[in-house]
């Protein structure tokens, strides 16, 4: 039957789901992959090990587009102290629109942790009128997020409630009652539902909640082609829903999973006092917390900072990314005539 749909339709992808962005960790091969396979991948924002995070853009991207000749998109940290983010929001649209194929193949820009303002820049706007078919997601983990998108003119959300590994509001509202709540607000603007979703029943249930896609994070590590260590993607399929721990990252709230570093991590509890802390933050304190993204990439899940959501407890198996993409259609496909068939 096939699962066709506002967002499919959007990027010319055959299944309706995509790549959470997974920063600061690589995700070149996985976003090959998932493209590959009909859904859409997605490039992290990446600077791990001091390296310069335009140079590692660009070169993904030239990557991807040699092996790969699928749609596909890339994530940039908008937050107030991603310091790298106003050069990349203004270099990468003008490294993509130099190239023909980057601007017919990368159609999906997605920012998140900070402000959907940035993207919009000249170059940008550039791109978009150079005949790029290009769109602008913003991720919205809380409703006054998502209004604040839409008066701004994004192309559409992505929404994702508290379950979600990463990046987090201190709304902690689940992914079930924040799609809904998007929806009637914004009941024209395209969806792609984010945190809790791994699985035929997610997909199937955001598409009826009005979303057009799903995007998967931890369902993604756990595959054979994602460039996470191999200690990282064996932590999942034993894992279970409450072995995750919601602390505070340098960009805010964050989900990750229960080691020695997310239990001794704390969490502050209000936004006001996230800012206040902001305010003592040196580039030393944010290159030390750095280094435990480093860590984990090395495969330290003990002291690193291992971002996994609630969804771990439906994965049982590490997957190629080919074979978790076509059962979860084909799953949602079965629940979505199922539920029609049980409506008397």
């Amino acid at each position: 039957m096939g699962l066709k749909t506002v967002i499919t339709e959007m990027f010319g992808i055959k299944h309706p789901i995509v790549a959470a962005p997974m920063g600061p960790f690589y995700t070149t091969e996985l976003t090959i992959a998932v493209s590959e396979a009909g859904g859409l991948g997605v490039l992290s924002h990446t600077n791990l090990f001091g390296k310069n995070s335009m140079e590692e853009m660009k070169k993904n991207m030239l990557h991807v587009i040699e092996h790969t000749d699928k749609p596909f998109g890339f994530n940039i940290r908008t937050s107030r102290l991603q310091l790298d983010a106003p050069g990349l929001c203004r270099g990468i649209p003008k490294f993509i629109e130099s190239n023909p194929k980057l601007r017919e193949q990368c159609l999906y820009a997605i920012t998140s942790a900070g402000t959907p303002k940035m993207m919009q820049s000249k170059s940008f706007l550039r791109l978009k009128e150079s005949g790029s078919q290009i769109k602008h997601f913003h991720v919205a983990p809380a409703l006054w997020l998502a209004n604040k998108c839409v008066s701004n003119g994004v192309d559409g959300l992505v929404v994702t409630g508290w379950e979600g590994g990463g990046h987090q509001s201190y709304e902690k509202v689940s992914s079930l009652v924040l799609l809904q709540q998007v929806h009637q607000n914004h009941p024209d603007v395209p969806i792609i539902a984010c945190g809790g979703f791994a699985s035929g029943e997610g997909l199937a249930a955001a598409l009826s909640m009005g979303a057009g896609a799903i995007a998967m994070g931890s369902r993604f590590i756990a595959s054979k082609e994602s460039e996470f260590h191999e200690k990282y993607k064996n932590i999942i399929p034993p894992a279970k829903a409450d072995d995750t721990v919601w602390v505070t990252g340098v960009l805010g709230p964050i989900r990750l999973w229960k080691n020695e570093y997310s239990l001794h991590h704390g969490a502050i509890s209000s936004k006001d006092e996230k800012l206040a802390l902001e305010a003592q933050i040196t580039p030393a304190m944010a290159l030390e917390d750095q280094k435990h993204y480093e860590m984990t990439y090395n495969g330290d899940i003990n002291d690193g900072a291992v971002l996994l959501g609630q969804s771990i407890g439906l994965i049982n198996s590490i997957e190629s990314v080919n074979n978790i993409i076509e059962k979860i259609v084909k799953d949602a496909e079965e629940f979505l005539a199922k539920a029609a068939r049980n409506i008397i």
